[in-house]
């Protein structure tokens, strides 16, 4: 039962962390949802969600979505490269069915498996 749920190691949690993502050097766009990426400091990926009242006023509907990228990421993890990942959805999302949503994500990670490293995100250089 240890394979259940994400885990707090694998989630970006701290502010900072969302706002090194802002500016990270990886993007990646689907229709519904675009991904910005870094190299992660970790040995796994991390990710965080944004889903603004921009997409939907309702939280339910903001509360599906997060609830699809958090699946379809937990399912994916294991085989995706240490990268810190922020799933940015897009208004449309609000209007498509999950199995469409699913299947858009699906189509990005293997996008994202076969990526040369970045430099990580939120460092100072010398």
């Amino acid at each position: 039962m240890g394979d259940v749920g994400l885990p707090r190691a694998t989630r970006l949690r701290r502010a900072a962390d969302f706002l090194a993502m802002r500016d990270a050097p990886g993007r990646l766009a689907g229709r519904y949802v675009l991904i910005r990426y870094a190299t992660a400091a970790g040995a796994s990926a991390r990710m965080g969600m944004a889903v603004s009242r921009r997409v939907s006023k309702r939280a339910v509907v903001r509360n599906r979505i997060k609830r699809q990228m958090r699946e379809s990421f937990r399912r994916m993890r294991a085989k995706l490269p240490p990268l810190d990942l922020l799933l940015i959805a897009r208004s449309e999302a609000a209007t498509v069915d999950n199995a469409i949503l699913r299947a858009e994500l699906d189509r990005l990670w293997p996008r994202l498996q076969s990526l040369k490293p970045l430099p990580p995100t939120g460092t100072i250089s010398d």
